[in-house]
């Protein structure tokens, strides 16, 4: 196991896709050496060659040559293209995790990073995976813009508030790896750091039945949703439901008001929630309340969640991880305060609307 506490020039390549970072990485230099040295040393010869030795007088007249300006022409341009097509399918494999990725929601707060399975066990600054398994991060933060960096793994993603960006890896050796902020966050910076361990299979289950879980993410949703926030009123059917129903929603395309279209993604649904007027679901009022400041980016990660459970097989339709929120809404963490503990005013539009809490489906009012 890796337990060093420096970082090597070039770290142990530790994903599946490492490698081809690091071809893309040698090729890079190999083709700035190519260029670099001859041209130096043609600048040297050329000087020495070419200086003035006598004033006035008149270079000899230099005719064009086709071959060279061609040369000249096809060479950079085969190099160029090179280079961009190496770039395009590392960014593409990076950006294109693979159906069955296991999620884990993180979220980045000055200085340390919070982290939480689907099984529901949570761990600060640490993050145990298993051998040769997918995982995929949803990611936010409740202050600043971070930067989720694997050095081994080759890969790395800003965690931007207001919204989810996405990382995925797949570990092809166990060990401990680290674990960084790579954008300057803060006073602080410097210790928000930690390590990934990867471990075997029947360690890894191991080490899930002996941390305590808790209430899964889809859990705590449910218990939002029903209990807490009110979003049931409007939004768990029956002759009384004032919002659309969340089932099925996921992934889908929603119909907004005034014609316009939106996949009903993760973005979409943390949007719905924080800023539901943004995007009003057509056949709907604009009568949802604001959940922002109301709910932590923990709860919000609760109720994409369990939205998300209301679509059958929304595990293997969620959206590339390159997809971005249409109207972020810039949340910066809250109270976590529920409908409970709202002004009556409040509590009572809350119950009416809160369900909007789960705008991952066209929320009555806003639902989006």
């Amino acid at each position: 196991m890796q337990t060093t506490n420096w970082v090597p020039l070039f770290p142990e390549q530790a994903s599946t896709f490492a490698w081809q970072v690091d071809a893309l990485y040698f090729y890079l230099v190999a083709v700035s050496i190519a260029f670099s040295i001859p041209i130096v040393l043609a600048i040297f010869v050329f000087g020495m060659k070419y200086r003035e030795r006598e004033k006035y007088v008149s270079g000899a007249e230099i005719h064009g040559s086709m071959v060279l300006e061609t040369t000249w022409s096809i060479i950079p341009f085969v190099v160029s293209m090179t280079i961009f097509l190496g770039g395009a399918i590392v960014f593409f494999n990076q950006m294109t995790p693979p159906d069955d990725a296991m999620t884990v929601y993180v979220v980045g707060k000055q200085w340390m990073w919070k982290m939480q399975h689907e099984t529901g066990q949570r761990e600060i600054n640490e993050l145990h995976v298993p051998l040769g398994r997918t995982v995929k991060l949803t990611m936010t933060t409740e202050d600043v813009i971070h930067d989720f960096g694997l050095p081994e793994f080759r890969t790395k993603a800003d965690v931007v508030p207001g919204r989810y960006t996405y990382l995925w890896f797949t570990p092809t050796k166990p060990g401990k790896y680290h674990l960084f902020c790579q954008e300057y966050c803060g006073l602080n910076h410097s210790g928000m750091g930690g390590w990934v361990y990867v471990m075997e299979q029947r360690d890894y289950d191991n080490w899930l039945s002996g941390n305590v879980s808790g209430q899964t993410p889809v859990e705590m949703g449910k218990d939002l949703f029903e209990n807490k926030l009110g979003c049931a009123s409007c939004h768990a059917g029956g002759p009384q439901q004032r919002g659309a129903k969340l089932e099925g929603v996921f992934g889908s395309t929603v119909k907004l008001t005034g014609g316009g279209t939106v996949v009903a993604d993760d973005n979409y649904i943390r949007n719905s929630i924080l800023n539901p007027a943004s995007q009003v679901v057509e056949g709907y009022q604009p009568i949802m309340p604001t959940f922002k400041g109301q709910v932590t980016e923990e709860q919000l990660n609760a109720l994409v969640a369990y939205v998300k459970s209301l679509t059958p097989g929304a595990a293997t339709k969620s959206p590339s991880p390159g997809a971005t929120a249409p109207s972020p809404a810039n949340t910066t963490g809250g109270t976590g305060a529920s409908a409970n503990n709202m002004t009556p005013a409040k509590a009572d539009r809350g119950k009416q609307n809160a369900a909007g809490s789960n705008p991952n489906t066209p929320s009555n009012s806003n639902s989006r």
